[in-house]
């Protein structure tokens, strides 16, 4: 049995991450919270309150721990202070095993609220440049399948927005000629490859890049017309406009977020869309393939597969 302490493990994200871990029922999960358990506590984990800025409480909470997953917030951590506590505490108390607040996309993006993300990849790198004083993964499995199945994910706790290809409307928005490469995978499938590595005794991958489905936009939206049929809008936006900012298209996807005020939610949606092109245009979502490699056995959802059950029946 492994004993994994979980960061920030109470959000949409970890909940669904975390599905497939708990279901094995060969772990002790216990979730890290600043203010204790939740109302509604997710069946199959414990929880323990921590202060991560008291470094002495943290390193005596994380004693016997396995392994700590990390899903913190990075762009609210300030200066990286609690997860460069996080990662000390880890050092201190022994903890083998430790996984930043990574899953999503490549590092050295170039989208700002990600800055962090490069920071603490760095960090870790640093520490064990001479001598390795902690296993570390930074798990990429670049953006969720699951979101343009919005509003029909098929995973029940994640929250879920439109993209810039939304089945839902019939809305494309298409970079440059939309054969920039981009990774898609089901967090069901993320979560499946958290627990096969959680179980793996060979040292984790310093990149752990997971690759549900290799596509593009032109092909993306190929599936959507043959999959919703109707009358679609497609705009085309120019690279070189979005690195300097500028979107002008007539439909911007609005990011209905809970945590985005309603009175923002239109200029948070334009500024979201234009970083996430700009990662495009970087490479950032056509993430590697380490956990593919390391579980050749595994089958991924393809975008197809997982598109059509969720829109099947659909208006």
């Amino acid at each position: 049995m492994v004993k994994i302490a979980v960061a920030g493990g109470t959000g949409n994200v970890a909940t669904e991450l975390l599905r497939a871990p708990i279901r094995s029922g060969k772990h002790e999960i216990v979730i890290f919270t600043r203010s204790g358990a939740p109302l509604t506590p997710v069946p199959g984990v414990l929880y323990k309150k921590v202060d991560y800025n008291d470094l002495p409480s943290l390193t005596a909470a994380l004693q016997g721990f396995d392994v700590c997953l990390s899903f913190l917030i990075v762009h609210l951590d300030i200066d990286n202070i609690v997860q460069r506590n996080l990662i000390q505490a880890c050092i201190a108390a022994g903890v083998p095993r430790f996984a930043p607040a990574e899953w999503g996309i490549k590092n050295n993006s170039g989208v700002p609220p990600y800055a962090n993300k490069d920071f603490i990849a760095n960090y870790l790198a640093e520490l064990n440049r001479q001598d390795k004083v902690l296993e570390y993964c930074l798990f990429q499995p670049s953006i969720f399948l699951d979101y343009f199945a919005h509003p029909y994910a098929l995973s029940p706790d994640l929250i879920t927005w439109p993209f810039f290809i939304d089945f839902d409307t019939r809305h494309a928005i298409i970079l440059d000629d939309g054969n920039q490469p981009i990774v898609l995978t089901a967090i069901a499938d993320d979560s499946e490859m958290l627990a096969r590595a959680l179980e793996d005794p060979k040292p984790w991958p310093a990149v752990g890049g997971v690759r549900g489905c290799r596509t593009t936009m032109n092909e993306l939206l190929a599936l959507g017309r043959e999959i919703r049929g109707g009358e679609w809008t497609v705009e085309y936006v120019k690279g070189e406009d979005v690195r300097r900012g500028v979107l002008e298209t007539k439909w911007v996807p609005q990011m209905s977020h809970p945590v985005i005020p309603s009175q923002d939610r239109e200029q948070w949606s334009k500024d979201f869309l234009v970083m996430f092109f700009v990662g495009i245009l970087n490479g950032a979502w056509d993430v590697s393939d380490e956990w593919n490699q390391r579980v050749p056995e595994y089958e991924f959802q393809s975008a197809e597969a997982y598109l059509r059950k969720a829109w099947e029946g659909r208006p």
